[in-house]
């Protein structure tokens, strides 16, 4: 009897002695355990041991959450890289644009052929539209963005013509010139009048060779030759700009009139 008390007291210390330490965080104190029959100690183990699986659980649940967190800030990470390394790859295209023109130095000759050929249309055009010329405000911004309404928002293509006509008169030195002579290159290709669209396209492209319009100013004097039957005019000017500006919707799109023919 005594040897089997001393094993049921031995097997009990060891039990106690294990469970411990996984008891410490559970709901019930450990100091409960000290007291009652064998039963009711090995209920209040069993007690704490669930406990204690319902506190991992927990914990596993908070894991697997942070995890499912990180994984979306993750995702979120890596849009903002790939839309920061597409800003990036295309102001590299720029500089290298700007390089490109730098040292080619000239704008392509058929389009300087084609500034040429319609400088007479535009004196014109210039006298004939001058008495509906609008009021200057003398400020170079106000006066661009009134050109720029009257040519999307009012709809009067005649009146924004003249308007970038005063604009390009009155201020020479303004940061809007090539965009005004790029609208009235596409003011007068609306109207039909390609000669002098021609001509404002190939002001951009030859004075402005470095601003973001020079691409699709050039590859319209490529259209506009090829619509009046130049096609080998066209098809020079289609491959510099292919040359002159790679990697620009511009420099596509005169590629596929190249492939087309």
């Amino acid at each position: 009897m005594s040897s089997n008390f001393r094993h049921h007291l031995l097997s009990l210390s060891l039990l106690i002695g294990v469970a411990a330490p996984w008891a410490a965080t559970a709901s019930a104190p450990i100091s409960n355990v000290g007291s009652g029959s064998i039963e009711d100690r090995v209920t209040t183990l069993e007690r704490i041991s669930n406990g204690q699986g319902q506190l991992l659980t927990q914990l596993q649940q908070q894991v697997s959450d942070n995890q499912n967190d990180i994984a979306t800030l993750r995702g979120q990470i890596q849009d903002s890289q790939y839309q920061l390394k597409q800003i990036t790859d295309r102001q590299n295209q720029i500089l290298q644009q700007i390089a490109s023109m730098q040292s080619s130095g000239s704008a392509p000759a058929a389009a300087a052929g084609a500034s040429a050929g319609a400088a007479t249309a535009d004196s014109g055009s210039d006298s004939a539209s001058a008495s509906s010329a609008p009021a200057s405000s003398g400020n170079p911004d106000t006066d661009y963005n009134n050109a720029v309404s009257l040519a999307l928002e009012k709809k009067q293509p005649d009146q924004a013509i003249t308007a970038f006509q005063a604009f390009i008169k009155q201020y020479p030195d303004s940061t809007y010139q090539p965009n005004a002579n790029y609208w009235l290159g596409q003011l007068y290709y609306n109207k039909g009048k390609k000669d002098d669209a021609a001509y404002y396209f190939a002001v951009v492209v030859k004075n402005y060779p470095k601003s973001p319009k020079s691409p699709d100013a050039m590859y319209k004097v490529g259209i506009i030759m090829q619509e009046k039957g130049q096609s080998e005019k066209a098809k020079a000017v289609f491959q510099q700009v292919v040359k002159q500006y790679p990697n620009t919707e511009s420099a596509r799109a005169a590629q596929k009139r190249l492939s087309s023919k």
